[in-house]
């Protein structure tokens, strides 16, 4: 296989370029740094194409391995033949090439193989060759009759000729794949209940779907409900419809031994090959559901880490709960902890007056303009709470319930401990929850992405393979947003394209003890930091106020000589520029001609177009230019909602069946995919993403089993 001319057929990319691709790969490039910086040779593709392209490379490369082991291995039984070589190089998956090694894979001792023993494989040859028309089955069986073999009579002799026959068809790949393709254009899959007992998976009680129609989070569903055992999942075929295939492959009509096959037809698809085959086709929609929930957790995650940082407010963070009352944590314009405590306005103790005053006197010490609520046990009455307390002041203390998953885990940590030692682990919390309304970006890095709770069925999903993907994503931010060398902490740093945790470490301890960096260079001086690892990260890194002002930009190093080029042709003073940037760059750069600039610096369209982005706005935060997050003064009840209500939320989760958006309700509202837009769509995420700001409608609302229905239609 040319594993460059199948990756052009199957993404849009171009031969020379899909071969610079691999190359940059093999060579040990970051996929961020690959996207950003060498764009000439890629013809720009983005960040998530590349990583769909390195992980389909790699599934390439393995079944190629695969390929060559099972050659050789069949090769060595001496059962090879050029048109078995010939499928085996020809299989495109991973399915395909293990039916072909099927027959000759080691199998554990069989029916069929006991029977091969007793020497019963000519009888099982002869009969399934179906050419004798006179005579009888039994006659021919009569002459394998040996009871020192263990073959008493006649009867046991024909059974284990079925046995072996039965085995050479469930090994027959080409069997095994007709029916595959038949199962997952005709096959039902079907749920029974296990157990009388009420559960969420009520609905699964009885059910049935097609298996080429079932959608993946049913998939997920069912499997977890037959995991706990509440349920009995199983797939169903017309068995003549299977029959049809094993007749066309390996009955012959005219002769004595034709019923005795078509029986032994009948045992292998019950016997061997359906149970088999079941397993595969389920395994395979398994995949399938855990490749797209890994796919929609990713996509949730992006926008979630990409929420524009809320800067220059002091934040009064409340951690809720009940019988051990509310944690509460000021934090100041940077995330530096000014205060912490603890407050009583929920049941049991309901001091509501005491925790009011606390509040009011933390708003007036330190200047709170923002309060940052977690969303967990108790967030409805401390949101109550608080939007009765901040009232006074009139819109100039606003608040914002924030997601606080993964907070507990963080404060529990080896990390949230070294961070603040003097803390429990339930202030720990609440200062993380200040911290993520300020930079959601730089707070939730330090936990792991599994934890965030923007996905579904996660503690289900392949961890390892989640786990790659969530990475990914991350990185992807983190690289695109940029990181401050100065004040990044280790969490931040590792995910740096180039920086290991151990190298993220040893920036830190470089920093304090030699002071801030004053430029990108001073990177070199870090322990286990070499040439590979600072040509990947450099470019990602910032240095605010340094000797340099392209050490503020996203211009790597290696264009430092180009961009001061660029300067010279188009007559701008490298020394004047100001922190705001040289706004008429581009018009410059337009009227002087981008591709004779290009030509003259030597660098191409891609790397100047770039440069000139960076120098408009030196140490901009692309994330400013998203919707900021949306702080409310007030709340709702659910009693205060209404059919046709129109309210404003946020969109908190996407999943394959719809979004989940806060109307300032506390309980999530629901809106269905059918009510997302009036034309079809096959997935939410094709027009909404989480933190996105939604006008939405009431459709109807169930207070005893706190579900909200919400249209965003008309």
């Amino acid at each position: 296989m040319d594993i460059r001319e199948k990756l052009c057929k199957e993404f849009p990319v171009k031969p020379d370029h899909m071969e610079n691709i691999i190359s940059l790969i093999d060579d040990g490039n970051t996929i961020p740094f690959i996207a950003r910086y060498r764009k000439e040779m890629h013809g720009s593709c983005d960040d998530q194409l590349l990583r769909e392209i390195a992980d389909r490379l790699q599934y390439l490369r393995n079944l190629e391995k695969k390929k060559e082991d099972y050659i050789a291995h069949i090769e060595e039984l001496g059962k090879m033949t050029e048109e078995l070589r010939a499928d085996i190089l020809a299989a495109e998956t991973l399915a395909v090439l293990e039916d072909l090694y099927r027959p000759y894979k080691q199998k554990r001792r069989t029916r069929a193989t006991i029977a091969k023993e007793k020497g019963l494989e000519p009888l099982a040859l002869e009969i399934l060759a179906q050419e004798k028309t006179e005579g009888t089955i039994e006659e021919m069986a009569e002459a394998f009759v040996n009871e020192e073999k263990d073959v008493p009579d006649v009867a046991a002799a024909l059974q284990g000729a079925n046995d072996i026959i039965a085995e050479i068809m469930s090994d027959s790949p080409e069997i095994r794949h007709d029916l595959k393709e038949m199962i997952s254009a005709k096959g039902i899959i079907r749920s029974k209940a296990k157990t009388e007992e009420d559960s969420v998976y009520a609905m699964y009680y009885d059910y049935s779907e097609a298996v080429s129609k079932i959608p993946s989070h049913r998939i997920l569903a069912l499997n977890r409900g037959e995991n706990e055992d509440f349920l009995k999942v199983s797939l169903e075929i017309e068995n003549f419809a299977a029959m049809g295939i094993f007749y066309r492959y390996f009955v012959k009509p005219g002769s004595i031994t034709t019923q005795f096959v078509k029986e032994a037809a009948l045992d292998s698809w019950e016997r061997l090959v359906f149970p088999s085959v079941e397993r595969e086709i389920r395994n395979m929609l398994t995949e399938k559901a855990d490749e797209q929930a890994i796919k929609m957790f990713g996509q949730n995650l992006k926008p979630l880490l990409m929420q524009p940082p809320i800067k220059d407010k002091r934040v009064l963070a409340v951690d809720p709960a009940y019988r051990t009352g509310c944690k509460i944590a000021v934090v100041d314009e940077n995330g530096k902890v000014l205060s912490t405590g603890v407050i009583y306005p929920t049941p049991p103790q309901n001091k509501k007056e005491e925790a009011a005053e606390k509040v009011h006197s933390l708003i007036k010490k330190f200047g709170v303009n923002c309060i940052s609520i977690g969303n967990g046990t108790a967030s409805k009455e401390a949101e109550i709470f608080v939007a009765d307390t901040i009232k006074p002041y009139g819109g100039k203390v606003s608040y914002m319930v924030v997601n606080e998953a993964g907070a507990s885990v963080y404060s529990a940590s080896k990390l949230g401990a070294q961070e603040f030692p003097e803390f429990d682990v339930s202030l720990r919390s609440a200062v993380s929850i200040a911290r993520r309304l300020q930079d959601p970006l730089s707070e939730l890095v330090k936990i792991d992405p599994k934890s965030i709770g923007v996905g579904q069925y996660q503690h289900d999903l392949p961890q390892a393979r989640l786990e790659e993907s969530l990475t990914g994503v991350v990185e992807d931010c983190v690289n695109s947003v940029g990181v401050d060398l100065n004040t990044a902490s280790p969490s931040l740093l590792k995910y740096v394209a180039g920086i290991t945790a151990a190298t993220a470490k040893n920036i830190v301890a470089y920093r304090d003890e030699n002071g801030a960096f004053t430029s990108r260079a001073g990177l070199k001086k870090v322990k286990g930091l070499g040439p590979k690892a600072y040509e990947q990260c450099a470019g990602f890194l910032r240095i605010p106020g340094g000797k340099e002002t392209l050490d503020n930009t996203a211009v790597h190093p290696e264009s430092y000589d180009a961009a001061k080029k660029l300067f010279e042709i188009l007559g701008i003073d490298s020394k004047k520029i100001s922190k705001d940037g040289i706004n008429d760059i581009e018009e410059k750069l337009e009227a002087y001609g981008k591709v004779k600039a290009a030509e003259e610096i030597g660098v191409g369209i891609p790397t100047i177009t770039d440069i000139a982005e960076e120098l408009k706005k030196p140490g901009r935060d692309i994330r400013d230019e998203l919707p900021a997050p949306m702080l409310r003064s007030d709340i709702l009840s659910m009693e205060d909602l209404k059919e046709g209500m129109e309210l404003q939320g946020t969109v908190r989760n996407v999943i394959d069946f719809g979004v989940f958006v806060d109307i300032g309700v506390h309980q999530d509202g629901l809106v269905h995919i059918s009510q997302i837009t009036n034309r079809y769509i096959k997935h939410p995420s094709e027009v909404l993403k989480v933190g996105d700001i939604v006008k939405v409608k009431v459709l109807g609302v169930d207070v005893a089993k706190k579900r909200i229905s919400l249209t965003m239609k008309g």
